[in-house]
This record gives C-alpha cells, sequence and structure tokens, in this order.
C-alpha cells in the first residue's frame, strides 16, 4: 500500500503518517517512486496508535508497546491509564451535574445557593492555580543568563 492508500484506509493525513514514522511508531518497506510504501497491517497499527491517542497516551508511551515481534502489553501502564480515566470521568460528572444545577437553580443568584456554592468548592479545589506552560517557559528563559559576546 501506499502513502496515499494509508491515508485513505486510516483516516489519517499523509503528514500523520510520516510522523509516525519518523517517530518510529510504523515503518515503511520503501519506495515506489517518491512514494513511501506500508505492509497492510500498517492500518492495524495505526488504529493501535489512535486508541492510544484516545486514550491519553502519549506517543512515547505508545512506542514503548510496540517491539519488534508486535504489541507487547504494559498491563500496569493500562491499570494506570484506566485509574486516570477512572477519576477523568468523576470530574466531568461532576462539572455536568454542576452545570445542569445552575441552568435549572431557582435562587435569584448563583452565589445564594448552597448547592451552587458547594460546586463552587469542590471545582475550584486545586485549580485556581493551573500551570500555564507557555508563561513558565518564559519565565524560566528570563532566570537563565544571557551569553555576552
Amino acid at each position: 500500500m501506499d502513502i496515499t492508500e494509508v491515508s485513505k484506509a486510516s483516516g489519517l493525513p499523509a503528514s500523520t503518517i510520516r510522523f509516525y514514522e519518523e517517530k518510529g511508531l510504523i515503518q515503511s518497506n520503501g519506495r515506489n517512486g517518491l512514494r513511501r510504501l506500508f505492509d497492510a497491517n500498517v492500518i492495524q497499527r495505526l488504529a493501535l496508535i489512535s486508541l492510544g491517542r484516545s486514550a491519553g497516551f502519549s506517543l512515547d508511551e505508545i512506542g514503548e508497546m510496540f517491539t519488534s515481534e508486535g504489541p507487547e502489553i504494559n498491563r500496569t501502564l493500562l491499570l494506570a491509564k484506566a485509574d486516570e480515566l477512572d477519576k477523568k470521568i468523576k470530574e466531568l460528572t461532576a462539572m455536568r451535574d454542576g452545570l445542569r444545577h445552575a441552568a435549572a437553580c431557582t435562587a435569584p443568584n448563583h452565589f445564594e445557593c448552597p448547592k451552587f456554592l458547594r460546586f463552587l468548592r469542590v471545582a475550584g479545589k486545586n485549580r485556581f492555580r493551573q500551570p500555564n506552560k507557555l508563561k513558565d517557559s518564559k519565565l524560566e528563559a528570563q532566570k537563565k543568563p544571557s551569553k555576552q559576546y
């Protein structure tokens, strides 16, 4: 299969397929002119990568599960990710319930509603200081002494 066929069959853009190849997640079998060629089993591997990404695995974590013999199941990592998903589901369920209550609440002001205030307390717990990676990286860059030539 050439890269265009793989792209159509997998639903992934050719650029993503090339990126996955650069990361070592998939391998091409050579070229036909300028087009990369792949075995048909690459579709299954791309489906596993997509499933892993949907579950929240990083590409590095997914790469660790692939060996030359095929996928190697790291059950400890799978269980840890399942626990993370359970936590996220619980948080999202609480958020949904709070939003539904806020939409239906008959209090004249949401800040007069004890249930809404409880929701705010829970939702705000440990969330007031979300890491800002861009801002933090700029602060780190400012701390480093500049090179003088």
